[in-house]
């Protein structure tokens, strides 16, 4: 079973999962809305073999939630104040969606301190338009996820609408304990997501501004890309193809959370990519 373990830097506590068996060290990067615990079948899978952190980013899970602050910088400088905390010089880093780009601006700045890169259906890796930002609203509203943060009236209306989503398809008793960690009584009774409205704004602000690919990059690299995931066309891939100077791509079953919807494929694909990089 892993550890919940707690950084405190000057301006946050970072939560993280540990499992501390291996030797080779490898960071977890959850998604928009999730946390650390989505990452238990894969970290389990790999645990003999490495040392696996996982941290819940700050405004999500159990880490602290500040009013503001939510920019890439801020999010980086967690992450490399953690591995010099855990003691690592570099590590291996398997990131999902919004923290695909993170991982790409990472890399950017700082290519040595990542031995590979696995980028799990990554999103929105152009600098978008600013007339987007009207669009956002609307995506708070109708993207499933989102919706889920709440508030619901109960705890059984929450997990009804928990059920529903595409992460959750076949609620496993692992969904359950991921929807549970995420989800806290507010102090007016209410039921909602422990992440907050203001990481959901601060992120994407965030993600509109600021480019994920400017130079190439050569670090090795795996684009996963789930059958019914939001990465389906070829002009979805061509930036990866063209800055990842040593990228494969490898298509799992699943949808945009193939760690959770076909875990056993999934922790199969990356097993194997980092056995070749150890």
């Amino acid at each position: 079973m892993p550890l919940r373990q707690t950084l405190s830097k000057s301006d946050i506590q970072l939560s993280y999962l540990e499992w501390n068996l291996g030797q080779e060290p490898l960071l977890l990067l959850h998604g928009l809305g999730d946390h650390s615990l989505v990452w238990s079948s894969l970290a389990d899978y790999l645990a003999a073999d490495y040392h696996i952190v996982a941290p819940d980013m700050r405004g999500h899970g159990e880490s602290s939630k500040p009013e503001f602050d939510y920019s890439f910088e801020s999010a980086i400088a967690d992450l490399a104040a953690l591995i010099d905390h855990l003691g690592w010089s570099s590590t291996h880093v398997v990131s999902h969606s919004w923290t695909g780009k993170l991982a790409a601006i990472w890399a950017k700045k700082s290519p040595e301190r990542l031995r590979s890169l696995i980028l799990v259906d990554p999103i929105f890796i152009w600098k978008m338009p600013s007339i987007l930002k009207l669009t956002f609203p609307l995506l708070y509203r109708i993207l499933p996820f989102l919706k889920s943060m709440g508030p619901f009236a109960s705890y059984a209306l929450a997990e009804q609408q928990a059920r529903q989503l595409s992460q959750y398809q076949g609620w496993t008793p692992l969904h359950q304990q991921i929807f549970q960690a995420g989800i806290e009584q507010k102090p007016d009774g209410t039921w909602g997501s422990k992440f907050t409205i203001a990481a959901r704004d601060g992120i994407f602000d965030d993600v509109l501004r600021v480019p994920g690919f400017t130079v190439p990059l050569d670090i090795p690299s795996l684009f996963i890309q789930p059958a019914r995931g939001v990465n389906r066309q070829d002009w979805q891939l061509k930036p990866y193809k063209t800055y990842l100077k040593n990228l494969s791509i490898c298509q799992v079953p699943g949808n945009h959370w193939p760690f959770l919807t076909q875990p056993e494929t999934f922790n199969q694909t990356v097993k194997a990519f980092l056995a070749q990089h150890r």
